[in-house]
């Protein structure tokens, strides 16, 4: 009962985190920075000015779809941040470019979340074709449920693993934004806020990847006792 009360409550936490960021992101969009920068005009400056010139920007389509890929060295930008001068896309575009940064200088967490991709890939392509085989054969062994528990758990330590580098990210965005000038006073609290916004799903998704772990070895091991 309590894992399915704990599954509950980080659904509706979910929900509540995801609305306040689309909110924050909706009403930051409409606050015009006081310089003449769209998205992609900050994440090239900040890219620039700490020797990241070898990352190109480009546009991505959807909303809330901005990353940076380490595989071909690009800032990709969703284009409600691309091509919109204002306070939601300086912020969005800068954290981003917090991560080409992470990887210049070397990140430690980023470099061990990199190297954690290929297994939490493998882990999550494999995790249910082992639940439903340790389901069919769990008569007479548990070790395939065994292993479906220690590949998840992987990509819930993926998913902690990855909170301190968008923290990290949030910062250096942050920093850089101050000491450009791009943004000051009311507007840097502004930043701040929708950055906070977006790091709070991180916490919900670590959370609830947790509370899913411990919903598998409730089902494995309390069937096991029975």
């Amino acid at each position: 009962m309590f894992i399915w009360i704990l599954m509950g409550g980080v659904f509706i936490l979910s929900m509540i985190v995801q609305n306040s960021l689309k909110s924050k992101f909706a009403k930051y969009s409409k606050v015009p920075l006081g310089v003449p920068m769209a998205g992609r005009d900050v994440a090239m400056a900040m890219l620039q000015q700490n020797g990241c010139g070898d990352v190109q920007v480009t546009s991505v389509s959807g909303q809330l779809t901005d990353h940076f890929n380490p595989a071909n060295m690009t800032v990709n930008l969703s284009e409600p941040v691309y091509g919109t001068n204002s306070i939601a896309a300086a912020a969005v575009a800068a954290h981003e470019c917090g991560h080409a940064v992470q990887h210049k200088v070397g990140y430690s967490m980023l470099q061990l979340r990199t190297k954690m991709v290929p297994i939490v890939s493998f882990a999550s392509n494999t995790i249910q074709w082992l639940l439903l085989a340790g389901i069919v054969v769990a008569q007479w062994t548990p070790i395939p449920l065994y292993i479906a528990i220690a590949l998840f758990a992987s990509t819930v330590l993926f998913s902690f693993v990855t909170l301190p580098v968008e923290v990290d990210a949030s910062r250096r965005a942050v920093q850089w934004l101050e000491s450009s000038g791009i943004v000051s006073g009311q507007q840097l609290e502004y930043a701040k806020d929708a950055l906070h916004a977006a790091a709070y799903t991180y916490v919900v998704a670590a959370i609830g990847s947790l509370a899913t772990l411990l919903y598998y070895i409730a089902m494995i091991f309390g069937g096991n006792r029975r």
